[in-house]
């Protein structure tokens, strides 16, 4: 395989990480910025280029995809790419990118009175030599997802460019609203008809994720009696004790400050209360569906509980599923972890089965019915001012992607569907 051309990748990137596309998570509207427009129209006229196929942009979805015809004779199962333009809730303003070519490992002074430092972010040690692109101290980067962006446009250039490269039918997806969880929910997957594909989200080069988080948000509401202190005798309710009772009752040891790897927990985001009401809000998060299925019917047991020690009505809850791992879905298909397995070995990437403690957008697309698994970009310190990545690691992931896809070419008929396990 030739070189995949660097002065591109940084240029695209520098391009497109100065533009502020943040979502916003009480927004109705579809995407729910119109600045992601912007970036996403920028990608329709890119794509268009490097003479990719079918492009087009819905208004119902917001997602832009195109097609990349196969170049062999023999029926191969299409696949796609899928990464996202919006960016975390974090200053986005006037990004300035700062490039460090040949990064000699000393401290770089962000501005704004922050430090990028070995010391304290360990991670920068793999990437002595490199490229690196920070930010100026008082925005994010924007590497997640721009990086991932990024390097699948380095692999559709690549392909234009070396029009002998084997490969079947691939798919490039585009979408916005990643981080407010909103955007592939919304994603019409008749537009992008593949067998499976891949998200390029973050993570470091080697990682594969193919199980994140189920999640569900509940809302407590506890209804209190307020009368006069000195009458309250065999009166009073006591809505704040009541929530306090309700707290004492979660597992202990389920939290996050307890949790790490493939650990879940329930995390009690606020707790407002007086005598009158209260309001608890959790987010609960397991890799295991019928741990997720427990935890879940574990609140609804002490709502119930409560209820009948205080009267009935007296708790109420709501609790929605926000996502779910597509970690039981995607053991039903190995092959596409498999795949991306067999293309690592070939570049020598160290394999890291990693557990995504959020979700992607492959939770999803997933669910849709195309297993979707997340791969890397290659950023680190994601949704805040030490952000990095790496020209030479964007360049590593479109490598990556020409490689499963050229793979895929002579596997697809003798798949390896090896069961997965946790590692």
């Amino acid at each position: 395989m030739k070189a995949i051309e660097q002065d591109y990748l940084e240029k695209k990137f520098i391009e497109y990480a100065k533009l502020n596309t943040r979502s916003e998570m009480e927004s109705t509207n579809v995407p729910s910025t119109s600045r992601q427009i912007v970036l996403l129209k920028k990608l329709i006229q890119e794509l268009k280029s490097l003479s990719v196929k079918e492009v087009s942009y819905s208004e119902e979805d917001a997602y832009v995809v195109g097609r990349i015809p196969s170049n062999v004779a023999q029926e191969v199962a299409p696949i796609g790419f899928v990464a996202h333009v919006d960016t975390a809730d974090f200053n986005a303003e006037k990004i300035k990118p700062q490039v460090y070519r040949n990064y000699n490992g000393e401290d770089i002074n962000l501005g704004h009175g922050y430090t990028l430092s070995r010391k304290e972010f360990p991670s920068l040690n793999k990437v002595l030599g490199q490229t690196l692109i920070t930010t100026s101290g008082d925005t994010l980067l924007g590497a997640d997802d721009k990086a991932g962006i990024t390097g699948l446009l380095g692999m559709v250039k690549y392909l234009k460019e070396n029009p002998d490269f084997k490969h079947g039918e691939i798919w490039v997806a585009f979408g916005p609203d990643e981080e407010i969880g909103k955007g592939a929910a919304r994603f019409n997957i008749e537009r992008f008809p593949v067998e499976f594909a891949y998200t390029l989200d973050n993570g470091n080069p080697g990682d594969i994720t193919y199980e994140t988080f189920n999640a569900a948000s509940a809302r407590i509401k506890i209804k209190g009696t307020v009368v006069h202190p000195g009458e309250a005798y065999g009166l009073m309710v006591n809505a704040t004790l009541i929530a306090n009772e309700f707290i004492n009752q979660l597992p202990s040891d389920f939290v996050p400050e307890k949790s790490k790897d493939y650990q879940g927990f329930i995390l009690v985001l606020s707790n407002e209360s007086n005598v009158d009401h209260a309001q608890i809000d959790l987010i609960i998060r397991s890799f295991d569906t019928e741990e997720f299925k427990a935890k879940k019917q574990l609140v609804k047991n002490l709502v119930n509980t409560l209820n009948n020690k205080y009267g009935e009505d007296r708790v109420s809850l709501e609790m929605h599923d926000q996502y779910h791992s597509p970690g039981d879905e995607i053991k039903k298909h190995p092959y596409v972890v498999n795949l991306a397995k067999h293309a690592y070995e070939k570049l020598g990437l160290p394999i890291n089965y990693v557990p995504f403690r959020g979700g992607t957008d492959g939770d999803f697309i997933t669910e849709k019915g195309i297993p979707t698994p997340n791969l890397f970009n290659g950023g680190a310190n994601f949704h805040g001012r030490y952000e990095y990545v790496t020209v030479e690691n964007m360049a590593l992931l479109a490598k990556t992607l020409l490689t499963i896809a050229n793979l895929h070419v002579d596997l697809d008929k003798k798949r390896d569907n090896t069961p997965l396990r946790r590692k």
